[in-house]
């Protein structure tokens, strides 16, 4: 079962992302962001299809966007963790 994630970004141009990940092997097949750096967000989607996610969130997690405390990468680890808090919680 693919499992869909909506997430609020906070602290970034983006205003919203959508995540697809395979429940039975937390693959990611597929990331759409609304709002953000265009080019960057569509080859961040290149680079996290067919990944796990856990892998795509660890890698992630923490990187900040110049004098801001997050970054859309940053968010996209928490997108992910609201994954597996969903998931746990069925």
């Amino acid at each position: 079962m693919v499992r869909t994630v909506d997430y609020s970004p906070r602290g970034t141009c983006s205003v919203k992302m959508t995540l697809q990940i395979d429940d039975a092997n937390d693959v990611i097949q597929d990331f759409q962001v609304l709002g953000g750096c265009d080019g960057n967000l569509k080859g961040i989607r290149q680079l996290v299809k067919g990944r796990n996610a856990k892998e795509v969130m660890d890698a992630l997690s923490g990187i900040k966007c110049g004098f801001k405390n997050t970054s859309c990468p940053d968010q996209l680890s928490k997108a992910i963790a609201k994954y597996y808090e969903e998931k746990n919680h069925d």
